[in-house]
C-alpha cells in the first residue's frame, strides 16, 4: 500500500507553543477586542516574563513527548517497505522544498521587493477578466487568451507598449531596492551579483578564443624578435 508522510507520527510541539494553547483561552477572554496578533504578541511577552520554573513545566512535557515520538518513528519505519521509505523520503524533501521557496518569498514581500513587469497579456486579462461573467476562472482564462490570440498587432500595441513601460518601472525599482539591499548587508539577493558569477557560456567561449588568439599572436612576436 501507499503511504503518506501524514500517516508519520506528529512532531511534538515546542514549549512555547503548549503555552500558547494552554492560555489563549483565557488571554482571548481577558482581551476579546484586540486582534490575533495582538493576541500572540501578548502571549509573546506573557511568556518571556514567565519564571524559568514554570516553564520547565512545559520543557518537561516537551521532553516526554519527544520521547515517545522517537518510540513511535521507530515503529513507523520498521513497517516501511524501502519503495515506500525512498518515496516518503522524497514527498519529505518536496514538502520542505516548497517551505523555503513560501519563506523566501514572504522574506522579499516584507523586504519590499518589487513587482515583476507584467506582460502585454498580463495586462489585457487584468483589464478583461471581472467582464466574463457567468463561468468558471479556467474557462475565463481559456477564453481571454483565445482573445488575445485573435487580436490584430495595432489591438495589441496599446498592451505592449504599458508593458514595456512597466518594464522601465521594474527597472527603475530593482535599481534602487538593490541599493538598499547592498546597504543593509544582503548582497545576495542582488541580482547583478549573480549575473557576474555565472557566465553565459557562448561569452566565456568566445572570451577563451580571444585570449587563445592573442597568446598566439604574442608567441609569434617573441619568435620573431629572438631570430
Amino acid at each position: 500500500r501507499g503511504i503518506s508522510s501524514n500517516q508519520r507520527p506528529k512532531r511534538p510541539l515546542t514549549a512555547y507553543l503548549r503555552f500558547v494553547i494552554d492560555n489563549r483561552p483565557a488571554f482571548r477572554e481577558k482581551n476579546p477586542e484586540v486582534s490575533n496578533l495582538e493576541l500572540i504578541k501578548k502571549l509573546a511577552g506573557a511568556w518571556k516574563e514567565l519564571p524559568a520554573s514554570q516553564k520547565q513545566v512545559y520543557e518537561e512535557a516537551r521532553k516526554t513527548d519527544w520521547k515517545r515520538y522517537g518510540e513511535q518513528m521507530a515503529a513507523f519505519k520498521a513497517q516501511l517497505t524501502p519503495a515506500q521509505a525512498a518515496a516518503l523520503k522524497e514527498e519529505r524533501r518536496k514538502q520542505l522544498a516548497k517551505r523555503r521557496s513560501i519563506r523566501a518569498k514572504r522574506e522579499l514581500n516584507l523586504l519590499g521587493k518589487p513587482k515583476r513587469a507584467r506582460s502585454g497579456f498580463n495586462i489585457f486579462l487584468s483589464e478583461n477578466f471581472q467582464e466574463s461573467e457567468g463561468i468558471s476562472p479556467v474557462a475565463k482564462l481559456k477564453k481571454l487568451f483565445d482573445t488575445w490570440q485573435k487580436l490584430s498587432t495595432s489591438q495589441k500595441q496599446p498592451y505592449l507598449q504599458l508593458a514595456e513601460d512597466d518594464k522601465v518601472r521594474y527597472e527603475n525599482e530593482m535599481k534602487s531596492w538593490e541599493a538598499k539591499m547592498i546597504e543593509l548587508g544582503r548582497e545576495d539577493l542582488v541580482r547583478s551579483k549573480k549575473q557576474r558569477l555565472k557566465k553565459k557560456p557562448a561569452e566565456s567561449a568566445k572570451e577563451a578564443e580571444t585570449a587563445k588568439a592573442s597568446s598566439g599572436g604574442n608567441k609569434a612576436k617573441l619568435k620573431k624578435s629572438e631570430e
